[in-house]
């Protein structure tokens, strides 16, 4: 009777731990989320603070640059700036923009006489598409060789992909971009020309032809991005393995007469991860802020090539936004994947 009576209470009380343990680790992760989310928070007000004073310091007047080459009284240069903001003091230029920021008014483009917002709707979905599938082709790539590297370190296929991935990514996007054009769409030698210099389409197709055209047009800004992409990836995911090769857990799970690439996939892989995950997210932030060298070499009509059109003015309030857009899609990404870490390792947030 009183051994029964003890099992009983034992159980109790191990039952008891189990619930305290499980509120303790929720409480912790609601910590580290709160916590996170403070530094976002503080990070996207660094943002608006810098992207406001730093393209002040861009020479220029964009008043005049507005003007140029058309007849302006002085009185007209005076009603421009008064019409735009800029006869204020900076300190009030300042809190106007923080105030309409937080509201999501990025003010009237000085270029394009319309809303930052509108002008920047009008050009994500063609950087989403551009930069989205070189994103999910160069992680895919970059993961899949960066792992077969790292178990197979030291072999002859290991230091092939090694020497190209670091070669890719030590040459800057846009001169790759450029050698694609000469190569591919104007053509060297016994190569011909096959793709387009640059644009999204041709403009005079509909309904299946339109899709292949506008694939056709996007095969060398991709490959050029996917290029240099892989190659990061690749050299981060082969690092991060090569630290988890020699740890006491995969010596114990081939111990345990587990299959080679069974050890990999479902311990080493999953341990190696998180400096993976954090680039993962980050190339997913790119997908909103597009790559604005690519995006002019091509002629891409999306995000990138405005942001080139919106310097060379200077255009404040569209440079500006597309700043924020930028920034804010990179600190959100890497909010999400400071987010999933307790989920892929539950020491982190503890």
């Amino acid at each position: 009777m009183s051994t029964t009576s003890t099992t009983g209470t034992t159980a109790v009380a191990r039952a008891s731990e189990a619930r305290a343990a499980g509120g303790g680790n929720v409480r912790a992760y609601l910590l580290y989320v709160a916590g996170k989310l403070g530094g976002a928070a503080v990070s996207l007000f660094a943002v608006l603070v810098t992207s406001f004073f730093l393209f002040r310091i861009i020479p220029g007047d964009p008043v005049k640059a507005m003007t140029h080459g058309v007849p302006t009284s002085a009185e007209q240069m005076a009603t421009l700036r008064r019409q735009f903001g800029l006869d204020k003091p900076m300190w009030q230029q300042f809190t106007d923009y923080c105030g309409s920021a937080l509201t999501g008014d990025l003010g009237m483009s000085y270029q394009f006489h319309a809303p930052v917002g509108d002008l920047i709707a009008q050009k994500v979905p063609a950087t989403l598409l551009l930069t989205g599938v070189a994103v999910v082709v160069y992680s895919a790539i970059g993961l899949w060789l960066g792992t077969r590297s790292a178990w197979r370190h030291g072999s002859l296929g290991d230091r092939l992909n090694t020497g190209v991935a670091l070669t890719l990514w030590s040459v800057p996007g846009f001169w790759l971009g450029l050698l694609l054009i000469i190569t591919f769409s104007v053509g060297v030698g016994p190569v011909p020309g096959m793709f387009p210099t640059g644009g999204m389409e041709s403009g005079n197709e509909t309904g299946f032809a339109y899709v292949v055209d506008v694939a056709h047009h996007m095969v060398l800004p991709v490959l050029t991005l996917v290029a240099v992409g892989y190659a990061q990836t690749l050299l981060v995911m082969r690092s991060s393995l090569l630290d988890e090769m020699g740890s006491d857990y995969l010596t114990t799970a081939r111990a345990k007469g587990l299959r080679d690439d069974v050890v990999r996939r479902r311990h080493a892989v999953p341990n190696a991860l998180l400096p993976t995950v954090t680039m993962v997210f980050i190339n997913l932030g790119h997908v909103a802020a597009g790559s604005i060298l690519v995006e002019t070499v091509f002629s891409w009509p999306g995000l990138g090539g405005l942001f080139y059109q919106a310097l060379s003015v200077p255009d404040l309030p569209l440079v500006q936004g597309l700043f924020v857009v930028f920034a804010g899609a990179m600190i959100i990404m890497n909010l999400l994947a400071d987010l999933l870490y307790p989920l892929l390792d539950p020491r982190v947030g503890r």
